[in-house]
């Protein structure tokens, strides 16, 4: 116990006595002083060159272009789509019917125009989504966020007039939601004052809100603990097949969802709370992310399982397996159309498609037909209550992304193709394979020009992430290719540990004390890229964002001698007080909790803030954020900035005042800051 309270007053002191605390102070005067400071400095040495001016122009066109597919959500009779271009930089919601999406310029009908609407209100809303309501699609709840932070609010939006409801549904600023129950009830979840909210900053209570009533009136449905991360709930609106579920996050990977009765009491779906739950029409499916024992057998992680939902709710136990991993393989992803499921499996970080459908004789496989062979594929229903048409894209590094049109069983019809934003002639797309510190083999694709030499000297950028079960896969971006490929740069991209790449074990290989791995698997990445002589230390620059950001942060921190230059975007490094910011309690699944001794004692070693000694060399480095993420806080990325620039490194900094986690509100700046951190990386690295 006194070893225990040693550790903490240790903690406490370290706190107390770090100087650069005050730049946690998002919008203090001082701190914004501070970053305007160095804003100014990144400004003045990158962005004051007619490169640096031709490129931003050429990444901002093809962000604005017109010519990008238009990504389409069929709602009632009409297909919608949120566009962003030059005339429409915060955006127009607009829609339009099949037959004119067929063309190759639809004639579009603006539903809500958001510059419009900023300009009438004095505001900066940016679209966060809306919902809206079946049968009859008349009324919608759209989200609107100040500035592109995760908080935003909601209003009651007619789809007939093109207006919002005046009296109609309002939720103020906070992060949560609203729901539809039926067009005089919805479920709110957000913040109800003082208690209602997680130390994630998520709603802890969930309500029933009826029309025409104040929301302090509204009628509590379940109230979670301050252990919890976020309750929500939500009515599933399918025909014949109506429920309504309330979901208990306690934190990431660990949930419970109940089935709501109409006297409003709740019976808990009994599934592992590890296991990804999802219930549609009669079928029950749990993703298992651990081995799970039921009547009688045990089924792997990364498993996917069906049972009939009342079944299961009645207390049986009888699962068929519609996908088992291997080593090779894991579960991308799986789509319900009106009578079957399209799996998407990862074999190798490659996509394969198949279509199951349930029947009296158990479920039947079969190949979807006219699936692409090549890249990263997509599957999304059109309308999964009516059709068995789904959605298809098709991507990769270098080849324009495609969408089509497919009804299970036929030939899939393409509908649109992206332009070609940048030449791709001259590159052509590698997978490889690293051997880590423990001798795990990562995958990673690599995308060079056809004739590089292998000298060591191309001017190499490596792309990672790492965490949170999400998988790289490739993708077409012409802000890469204008900005990196074209000029002549390699392109890597790593499939490290803690990614999802391999399903729930390649996760769950870097979690908490074993999160050095990730690190191990990502700095033998770049040394297969010098072994294999595309590029060598001065010449390889990293770049990450998020938890990616974490990544480039421990990658600078503690293998500084392996690179040549370093982009931090909105980055985790303070881990130990990751969790006293924002939303940064959600992830302790992830990394651990700081405040135990026993848990600081392994974060503490991949905590960049921390393992950053001024009696080293360091690499170059970029720090990128937002002063409004209220996701990831922007005082990791000042403190360590800072801290960087006290002890006299080589250190550019720059946040964008508006953005979200995303970094950017608007084109423009998403521009800006693409071209920022290519031109550093290209300057550094010795291109040409």
């Amino acid at each position: 116990m006194l070893a225990t309270s040693g550790a903490a007053n240790a903690q406490e002191a370290s706190m107390q006595t770090d100087p650069h605390l005050w730049l946690e102070d998002v919008t203090g005067e001082r701190a914004l002083a501070w970053v305007r400071e160095r804003n100014a400095a990144t400004e003045a040495e990158l962005a004051n060159t007619p490169r640096f001016q031709k490129l931003e122009g050429d990444i901002r066109a093809i962000l604005d272009s017109d010519a990008k597919i238009p990504g389409v959500e069929k709602i009632g009779a009409y297909y919608y789509n949120f566009w962003k271009d030059a005339q429409h930089e915060r955006g127009v919601w607009r829609r339009t019917t099949l037959e004119e999406y067929r063309k190759p310029s639809p004639k579009w009908e603006t539903v809500l125009d958001i510059d419009a609407l900023n300009k009438a209100e004095g505001a900066k809303w940016v679209w966060h989504g809306a919902d809206c309501l079946r049968p009859d699609y008349t009324r919608c709840l759209v989200a609107l966020s100040n500035g592109g932070a995760d908080a935003d609010v909601t209003r009651e939006f007619d789809l007939t007039t093109k207006r919002f409801v005046e009296g109609g549904f309002f939720r103020p600023e906070a992060k949560g939601g609203l729901g539809w129950i039926d067009r005089d009830r919805v479920y709110v979840f957000t913040d109800f004052g003082a208690g209602s909210m997680t130390p994630s900053g998520y709603p802890r209570i969930v309500k029933e809100w009826r029309r025409g009533t104040p929301l302090a009136s509204a009628t509590t449905v379940y109230e979670g603990t301050n252990a919890d991360m976020y309750i929500a709930a939500s009515r599933d609106h399918t025909p014949g097949f109506e429920r309504d579920f309330v979901s208990r996050t306690i934190a990431f990977y660990n949930d419970e969802l109940y089935l709501r009765g109409s006297d409003g009491k709740l019976v808990k779906v009994d599934a592992p709370n590890s296991a990804q739950k999802n219930v549609r029409r009669e079928w029950l499916t749990l993703e298992l992310r651990e081995p799970y024992t039921a009547g009688g057998k045990t089924y792997k992680a990364g498993s996917l399982l069906a049972a009939k939902f009342d079944d299961f709710m009645a207390g049986k136990r009888d699962f068929e397996v519609l996908f088992e991993p291997d080593e090779h393989s894991s579960l991308a992803g799986a789509t319900w159309t009106k009578s079957h499921l399209v799996l998407n499996v990862l074999q190798d970080v490659k996509n394969r498609l198949s279509v199951l459908t349930p029947g009296a004789n158990g479920w039947q496989r079969v190949e979807f037909v006219g699936a692409p062979t090549f890249g990263t594929l997509g599957v999304s229903a059109v309308d999964a209550d009516e059709s068995d048409a789904v959605w298809l894209t098709a991507t990769d590094y270098l080849t324009p992304t495609t969408l089509s049109l497919a009804t299970l069983g036929q030939k899939p019809e393409v509908l649109k193709t992206m332009p070609t934003f940048f030449d791709a002639s001259k590159n052509v797309i590698e997978q490889h394979f690293a051997t880590s510190k423990d001798g795990t083999k990562v995958p990673y694709f690599l995308v060079r020009p056809k004739n590089l030499k292998a000298d060591g000297t191309a001017p190499t950028l490596l792309y990672g992430y790492g965490g949170f079960e999400i998988s790289l896969t490739p993708g077409y971006s012409g802000s890469v290719g204008k900005g990196w490929l074209e000029q002549g740069g390699v392109y890597a991209v790593a499939n490290i540990r803690g990614g999802g790449e391999y399903g729930p074990r390649w996760h769950q290989a870097a979690l908490k004390a074993n999160r050095h791995k990730a690190y191990e698997d990502f700095a033998a990445v770049a040394q297969d890229l010098v072994a294999r002589k595309i590029t060598s230390a001065k010449h390889l620059g990293i770049q990450g964002g998020s938890n990616g950001g974490l990544l480039t942060g421990n990658m600078l921190t503690q293998y500084p001698e392996l690179f040549g230059a370093v982009v931090v975007q909105v980055p985790l490094l303070d881990m130990q007080r990751y969790h006293k910011l924002l939303a940064g309690a959600s992830w302790m699944a992830e990394y651990g909790d700081p405040d135990k001794p026993e848990e600081w004692a392994f974060i503490q070693g991949f905590s960049p803030y921390h393992l950053f000694d001024p009696a080293k060399d360091y690499p170059p480095t970029l720090f990128m954020t937002s002063t409004r993420d209220d996701r990831v806080h922007p005082g990791h990325a000042r403190k360590m900035a800072a801290k960087m620039l006290a002890a006299g490194k080589d250190v550019r900094y720059y946040e964008n005042i508006e953005g979200g986690h995303g970094g950017s509100a608007n084109n423009a700046q998403a521009a800006h800051m693409n071209a920022l951190a290519f031109t550093f990386l290209w300057n550094t690295l010795g291109g040409k």
